[in-house]
């Protein structure tokens, strides 16, 4: 499904975890890393793309997130015409998206790359947000910096173990209990792998 100037609409999808890092994806069989995408059927909304292409590609479902925001407007990108099937040059341009900022409201175990029969990652971690844009593929560079720019104040404000600073209470750092080990996952996870990513 087509629009006039030959891009396809698409979803992005950012995912938050509770210290505000994102979810970040390697493509199956790739060196390159990606946030969730994947376009809208006819007869869609994009809300109920995203959705679909959450659980498709991360396995969660809307229970297990929460809609913090998304774009305006869609964001277009161009794809080289050598990743063009030959059949589909001069009419397929790009993809158009609208990418939503989602908070995760589970747990890391509820991810499941393997969700379906066709995977699109096979690893994963969890990211600070500005991610290296030098691990997307080029000609998507430009739309990941717009998303993520434009979606940056509606970040929340990162979950604080100590409600006593709201009210400007300072805390000093060897009082905050210890972070559980392993979630902040700056390690690539396999579908295999557990909490702390061994198989």
């Amino acid at each position: 499904m087509l629009d006039r100037e030959g891009f396809r609409p698409n979803v992005g999808i950012i995912l938050l975890n509770s210290r505000n890092q994102v979810f970040w994806g390697k493509r199956l069989r790739t060196h390159s890393w990606q946030f969730p995408q994947g376009g809208i059927k006819y007869g869609e909304s994009p809300e109920q793309a995203m959705f679909r292409e959450l659980h498709e590609e991360v396995g969660l479902r809307p229970e297990h997130v929460r809609i913090i925001a998304r774009t305006r407007d869609w964001l277009r990108y161009e794809v080289p015409d050598h990743f063009i099937r030959r059949d589909a040059r001069g009419h397929y341009r790009g993809q158009k998206q609208i990418w939503f900022l989602l908070r995760l409201m589970g747990r890391d175990s509820d991810l499941d790359l393997r969700a379906t029969d066709h995977p699109e990652f096979d690893a994963w971690r969890w990211n600070e947000y500005w991610v290296p844009l030098d691990l997307v593929i080029e000609f998507k560079r430009d739309v990941y910096q717009m998303a993520l720019s434009e979606l940056a104040r509606f970040l929340p404000r990162p979950a604080h173990p100590n409600r006593y600073l709201r009210s400007g209470m300072r805390t000093r750092h060897d009082d905050l209990p210890e972070e559980p080990s392993g979630e902040a996952g700056n390690e690539p996870r396999n579908p295999g792998a557990d909490s702390h990513g061994q198989p």
